[in-house]
Order: structure tokens, then C-alpha cells, then sequence
């Protein structure tokens, strides 16, 4: 693998990580910001600047949106059914990721030679989530897979297992400029979709659905194909090879949990609250 990448998002996550930890403990109690500071071991100032300038919201209104119950008001205040979400995006509250992003779908015939032929460069990137290893074609971003310091290995394996038959090369500058656009959502970020044709289905509706709100399996089921589908769905969208772009932690069981994510729940917590902070920020008067 590639060297790994200096690491100023991720610092600022693995902070957010620990408050996950520090709020989840027995009790669940709201904490000061010189509590959570002094167990973090940072000063109160620090503290605070580190979340503002990660989020824009200060630590102690942050708790609010990493609680267990975020994910229940979530559904009820900003869900979208796929039918809405495009008129949402477009209202300026919030900016749909197919506003900036163009993508292609690799064919069937091309995704069952397994990425025969196809020439892909890699390289990790630090981002506001973590260390990311992001993987490109020549057409765009394919590949953009979480980790942290202990899963580097098995996330490379991983995500390389998904073309088998393709040649990966360790060049960052080749993937920097789509990892780039995707992450900061500036620019034309450009996706090259590997999967199969309902895989890349279940993709397409998630690109519908807006920062800072959040769909169901369910409603995606309906979109793609029929109500009885969801467990297709589910699967299809732990199979969604570009974290957060592809927003398949905007996802959420009907009954308010989370679901699962395929880099970790921690992660996919840490995504809800960050969009939902700062969409909350934009809408403040």
C-alpha cells in the first residue's frame, strides 16, 4: 500500500470518535465543554475551536446530534421519499450531490470480466472522516473506503477483491483531483460506477437524497423496484464501493435505528451529525 497521508481531518474525526465514546458512557449525561475538554486532555479553548471548526457548532450543541435518538428525529423531521428529495435539493437547503456530480455506469459485460482491462490508480487520503483510500479510473472515482490505523490492510484487500482482474497502481495524484471535488463537494466531481445494474440502481436513488436529510430502506425499495425488496436493498447499499459520496448513511430502518454501515457506525453517526450541524447553521438566520 501506498504511504499513508498526513492526517488533519482525521485528527479532528478520531476527536470526534472519542465524544462518541465519552457520550455514549453509563449515564448519557450532557457534558460541559471543560468536562469533555479535560477528558479528551485538551483545554477548553482548543476544544472548542476544534469542533467549531469541523462542524461549525459548538461542542456542547454537537451532543445533540451524536445522541442515539438524532437518528429517530432525523426520520421524523428530514426524511425524504425519493419523489421529494430532488425538489428539496433544489429549494438551496440543501445542495443534492447529483447537482455536482456526473456519473457513468460501467457495463454488464465489462463488470463480469471482473475489471479485466481496466487500469486503476490508488492512493489514501485524509478527510473529515478518517483515513480514506480512494481508487480512480480514468473515467472518475470508483472506490472511496474508510479506515482507521489498524484496518488499512484489510480495507486496501478489500476494496481491491472487487476487481479481481483489474491493475491497481499506487499513484495518489491520479485519484487526488476526484477524492478532492467529491469530499468538498466543489467542482464536477466525476463517479465511475463498478457494480451490478440493480447495485448501481440502488446507487442512483441514494445520490437523490440531500445532505442533512435521510431516507428508509423501504422508500428506496419502492424507487428501485417493489416494497418486498428491501432486503436486495440493504444489501445492494452495504455494497456501495464510494463512502459518503454515495450517501448510504443517509439510510435508515423505519423504526429509527440506524442500520448498518459498512465502515463502521461510529463512522456513519459521525456523517449524520456533521451533515445535519452544518445544515442547520446554513438555514440559521
Amino acid at each position: 500500500m501506498d504511504d499513508m497521508p498526513a492526517e488533519t481531518g482525521s485528527y479532528h474525526y478520531r476527536a470526534m470518535k472519542r465524544a462518541i465514546a465519552l457520550i455514549d458512557a453509563p449515564g448519557g449525561a450532557q457534558r460541559s465543554l471543560s468536562d469533555l475538554a479535560d477528558e479528551m486532555g485538551m483545554s477548553p479553548a482548543h476544544f472548542q475551536r476544534l469542533f467549531s471548526q469541523w462542524v461549525g457548532v459548538s461542542p456542547k450543541r454537537y451532543q445533540q446530534y451524536l445522541s442515539l435518538g438524532h437518528a429517530r428525529r432525523l426520520l421524523h423531521e428530514r426524511f425524504s421519499t425519493l419523489e421529494a428529495a430532488h425538489e428539496i435539493g433544489l429549494s438551496g437547503q440543501a445542495r443534492l450531490h447529483d447537482l455536482f456530480i456526473r456519473w457513468e455506469a460501467m457495463t454488464p459485460g465489462e463488470y463480469a470480466r471482473q475489471g479485466a482491462g481496466l487500469v486503476l490508480h490508488y492512493g489514501w487520503f485524509d478527510t473529515p472522516f478518517g483515513m480514506a483510500l480512494g481508487v480512480a479510473s480514468a473515467r472518475g472515482l470508483c472506490g472511496l473506503a474508510f479506515a482507521d490505523a489498524d484496518t488499512c490492510a484489510a480495507t486496501f484487500a478489500e476494496m481491491t477483491a472487487r476487481w479481481p482482474k483489474a491493475e491497481f497502481i499506487a499513484d495518489p495524484s491520479m485519484a487526488a483531483p476526484h477524492v478532492d471535488a467529491a469530499i468538498t463537494q466543489s467542482g464536477n466531481a466525476a463517479l465511475h460506477l463498478i457494480g451490478t445494474p440493480f447495485q448501481i440502481k440502488v446507487w442512483e436513488a441514494l445520490l437523490h437524497v440531500p445532505s442533512g436529510h435521510v431516507t428508509s430502506y423501504g422508500a428506496i425499495s419502492t424507487r428501485v423496484c417493489t416494497p418486498r425488496a428491501a432486503r436486495a436493498v440493504g444489501t445492494a447499499v452495504g455494497r456501495n464501493p464510494v463512502g459518503f459520496v454515495i450517501p448510504c448513511h443517509r439510510c435508515l430502518r423505519a423504526a429509527g435505528e440506524l442500520g448498518g454501515y459498512h465502515w463502521g457506525l461510529e463512522r456513519k453517526r459521525a456523517m449524520l451529525a456533521w451533515e445535519s450541524a452544518r445544515l442547520d447553521v446554513q438555514k440559521a438566520p
